[in-house]
């Protein structure tokens, strides 16, 4: 519930239900929109996605660097629901909602699993005809192909170093979980009880 004023009013949270089983989206898929603005996701990223997903459609955003991203119909409710930055004053977060909720709209996939790109989408985030489609966890991001490949070469380097530390603190996670185990192991020990 949510108080507006003197009346109280109860705001549906199913939306945050949905979100509890996660949605991992991923791959990279060379594509090309065609003549009628439509783009063909891959059977390959759609087997990826529950039935669910696919029926009930995507939310179209230009999001950061004005790249298309495409959000499942209930992970789009998270962004919905979600306020703008804290720190922002009034005036930036009238802006920020107007902007985000203009430039963002709701999709379907056709029978044949395409989507139908809106001309002012393509304009705004600098499409030609051959583009990448990528995983990023819970959506899909639509990039110029170009623009892709010199992303992923400016940040290639920095994402290996980025998995070398993931992958290190991971092990010293795991060091940490061994040694509490032998410590239980030879406190159940000392104390006389049998090991499980």
């Amino acid at each position: 519930m949510v108080n507006f004023g003197k009346k109280w009013n109860v705001i549906n949270t199913k939306p945050f239900l949905c979100c509890q089983v996660m949605l991992i989206i991923t791959g990279e898929y060379e594509l090309t929109i065609d003549d009628k603005n439509r783009l063909l996701v891959p059977s390959r990223l759609r087997e990826q996605m529950p039935s669910e997903v696919l029926e009930t459609g995507f939310y179209l955003t230009l999001g950061v660097n004005r790249i298309v991203s495409l959000y499942p119909d209930k992970y789009y409710q998270r962004i919905a629901l979600a306020v703008a930055p804290r720190t922002a004053a009034p005036d930036e977060s009238l802006v920020f909602e107007r902007i985000n909720f203009a430039m963002a709209g709701r999709v379907e996939l056709d029978r044949q699993g395409r989507v139908l790109l809106p001309e002012k989408t393509i304009r705004r985030a600098g499409l030609k005809e051959r583009v990448t489609l990528i995983g990023v966890r819970d959506h899909l991001e639509l990039w110029d192909r170009q623009k892709w490949d010199r992303y992923l070469s400016d940040n290639l380097e920095g994402h290996e170093i980025m998995l070398l530390k993931i992958r290190q603190e991971d092990m010293e996670r795991e060091r940490t979980r061994a040694m509490l185990r032998e410590e239980e192991e030879a406190l159940r020990r000392s104390k006389g009880f049998n090991s499980i």
